[in-house]
Formats: C-alpha cells, sequence, structure tokens
C-alpha cells in the first residue's frame, strides 16, 4: 500500500469572503447547521487538544454541547488527563473535521470553568444512565479489567433505581473563549480556501491566509 497515492478532489465548491459572516460564531452556526441538515455522523464532535506539564500535546474527541456569543462549551470529569492539563494552562485548541461538506474549522483560545448551576443544568438534562456512568468512571485513572467499571456501574444503578443522581463534584463543564477561529474549505487543485478570523480590541478581524 502506497500511501502517498491516496489523494482526490475537492470539488463542492469555494469559499469568498463576501459570503462570511463579520462574527464568527455566526460563520460558525451556519456551517454547523449545514453539517446536521447534510446528516453527517457526530457534526458536533471535535478534537480537542490540550499540553501539559512538559509540553505535550494530547488529543481526544468530546462533543461540543453549548454555543453562544461567550463560547464553546463542553463537559468531562474534572480529574481527567484533559482537565489537568488545562489547570496549569488554560489554551486549547478545537478542530471539527466536516469531511464530507469538505471544510474544517479550527478554534485557538482559552478555557474557564462553568459555574456549579450551569454544571447542575447540563449534568440533570442527561439520561440517567449517562448521570451513573460519570459517577462509575474516574477518567484517565488505570483499572484492571473493564469488569470493574461495569460492576460500578450497576452498583449505582441499583443504588440510585428510585432517587435522582446528584451531581458529582469532580465533574463539570468548560466554555473556551476563542482568540481565533479559522474556516477551511476544499478547493479544486488544492487552492483551498482558508479564512481567518483574529480578536483584537474587542472586535474581530479577518484575513484569507494562502492554502
Amino acid at each position: 500500500m502506497d500511501l502517498s497515492d491516496i489523494r482526490r478532489e475537492y470539488i463542492q465548491g469555494g469559499l469568498r469572503r463576501k459570503d462570511l459572516k463579520e462574527d464568527p460564531i455566526e460563520q460558525f452556526n451556519v456551517w454547523l447547521q449545514q453539517a446536521i441538515d447534510a446528516k453527517l455522523t457526530d457534526p458536533t464532535a471535535m478534537t480537542v487538544a490540550t499540553v501539559d506539564e512538559n509540553g505535550q500535546p494530547f488529543q481526544r474527541i468530546v462533543l461540543l454541547k453549548n454555543l453562544d456569543n461567550n463560547g464553546f462549551v463542553f463537559y468531562t470529569n474534572l480529574g481527567s488527563r484533559k482537565a489537568k492539563h488545562l489547570e496549569h494552562n488554560a489554551k486549547i485548541s478545537l478542530h471539527f473535521p466536516w469531511h464530507p461538506l469538505e471544510r474544517q474549522v479550527h478554534i485557538t483560545g482559552t478555557v474557564e470553568k462553568l459555574s456549579a448551576f450551569e454544571n447542575m443544568k447540563y449534568f440533570t438534562s442527561r439520561p440517567k444512565d449517562s448521570q451513573i456512568a460519570a459517577i462509575a468512571s474516574h477518567q484517565s485513572s488505570r483499572i484492571s479489567a473493564r469488569g470493574i467499571l461495569e460492576g460500578k456501574f450497576l452498583e449505582l444503578k441499583q443504588k440510585f433505581a428510585n432517587g435522582e443522581v446528584p451531581v458529582p463534584s469532580f465533574w463539570g463543564g468548560f466554555r473556551v473563549v476563542p482568540s481565533s477561529i479559522e474556516f477551511w474549505q476544499g478547493g479544486e487543485h488544492r487552492l483551498h480556501d482558508r479564512f481567518l478570523y483574529s480578536f483584537s480590541e474587542q472586535s474581530w478581524a479577518i484575513d484569507r491566509l494562502a492554502p
């Protein structure tokens, strides 16, 4: 197998400055809705990149759970590897790969923790099994066998069979406050269209980037 021979042309259409919204959050919402309408698998899935105390980058797939003018929201175990990274380095990168639409969105920014009320509001909206799983799994910790995790889940499921599941203190959300948002649209002959929104002095500047 020769990986260098794997290629295709991007032919779904270009992206022009006149087509862009002045606000990148509005532009993102347009593209996200189009990804949803196209019935893409997991349109809210994003790669979340963090850096540990030694400068080693890590990436994982997380689901976007809310978006407004304040930023992009996701939830996690606060004892997880990514949460620990963000404790010592609040800088973060997000990436949305919408391959069937020949699009990507790349976001850089910093995180801030959500309030207890925001955490509770989302946690109580989740399916009960998902709530229990959040308590059963100490994310990123080492376990000797899957059976231990499943046993803990069943134990907690029985415990909370007739009652509400409390919001665990070690679980919560982060809001990514963006400093840059790049929109990438595939183009023929690798002449892709890239537009970078950069936040400075309370406003967004838009620049076209070479592919």
